[in-house]
């Protein structure tokens, strides 16, 4: 669903409440907003924050359903929380990075206020990006949880390597011995997984990417399968403390025998890129690879 720049009446602003460099900008971003003759609106933990005078809403969830853009300020981690609390709505998200490398982020703070005005002036797309899910049985309860970069299933403190048994569609793969197993989106293909060697993907391409974490055969490399495909993960060794952790953050533990299944979920993001912006362009900048002009 294409967006139009005079249907935005009301922004959401959205910050990572613990970086305190979000605080300038945040208040920047307010008066812009009315400046141009739209409403800002921030979820409480923001509005506190930032010591915003603004219309507030409870959380990003709320907020997402009560504006017609979001504004998230902060870097790559902030925009991971912000997919996941806001899928439903369906509201398209701008990032602004105040963070690392920011693959999901458009703009940084210093080009704030010009990105913005290319906004108001409808210079601008929206991009779909799938969500990814995952299920399973933990201890004799149900979870389920989503994710928009990957999932990760890694030993614990320990130093021994885990054992993990992994099947696409009901057919087993392969078996791994390994610090850990990532499966990674499309958009997550950037991250994790590729500081583990796995392949650069492009956003539109409809993939998983499975990727080892130092595995302890050699041949066993990263994999690259449809994102219709259903993903099992089962653990085989035991008394190793084993971790499952979704866009970074730790969701659960896993036991012996105990498996997850990790889908495309019907839930997706809307990201807002400003006009001239592509994946390939943010490589180039982001990487430092030939062609760059940063």
């Amino acid at each position: 669903m294409k967006i139009q720049a005079d249907n935005i009446r009301r922004v959401g602003l959205v910050a990572n409440v613990e970086k305190s460099s979000c605080v300038a900008v945040v208040r920047q971003a307010a008066r812009l907003v009315r400046a141009s003759g739209r409403e800002p609106v921030a979820d409480e933990a923001t509005a506190r924050f930032a010591k915003l005078k603004v219309a507030t809403v409870a959380d990003a969830a709320a907020l997402a359903r009560e504006t017609d853009l979001l504004l998230v300020f902060g870097g790559d981690g902030t925009m991971l929380r912000a997919a996941r609390e806001t899928a439903d709505a369906g509201t398209p998200m701008l990032g602004v990075n105040l963070g690392g490398l920011g693959f999901l982020t458009a703009i940084s703070a210093g080009e704030f206020a010009k990105g913005l005005g290319a906004v108001w002036r409808g210079q601008f797309t929206v991009e779909s990006r799938p969500l990814i899910e995952l299920s399973g049985m933990l201890s004799g309860k149900l979870l389920s949880c989503l994710a928009l970069n990957d999932f990760v299933v890694s030993r614990g403190s320990g130093s021994r390597l885990i054992e993990l048994e992994v099947t696409v569609d009901g057919e087993e793969l392969t078996r791994y011995r390994c610090d850990g197993l990532i499966v990674s989106s499309p958009t997550g293909s950037t991250a994790y997984s590729l500081a583990a060697g796995g392949a650069i993907v492009s956003p539109s391409a409809e993939v998983f990417t499975v990727t080892p974490i130092c595995p302890h055969t050699l041949s066993n490399r990263s994999v690259v399968v449809s994102l219709n495909s259903a993903i099992g993960i089962r653990v085989l060794s035991g008394k190793i403390e084993t971790l499952l952790s979704a866009d970074g953050e730790v969701a659960g533990r896993l036991a012996a025998e105990e498996t997850v299944l990790i889908r495309r979920s019907p839930r997706s993001v809307r990201l807002l890129h400003l006009a001239g912006d592509s994946f390939f362009r943010t490589l180039r900048q982001k990487l430092n690879w030939s062609g760059s002009h940063v």
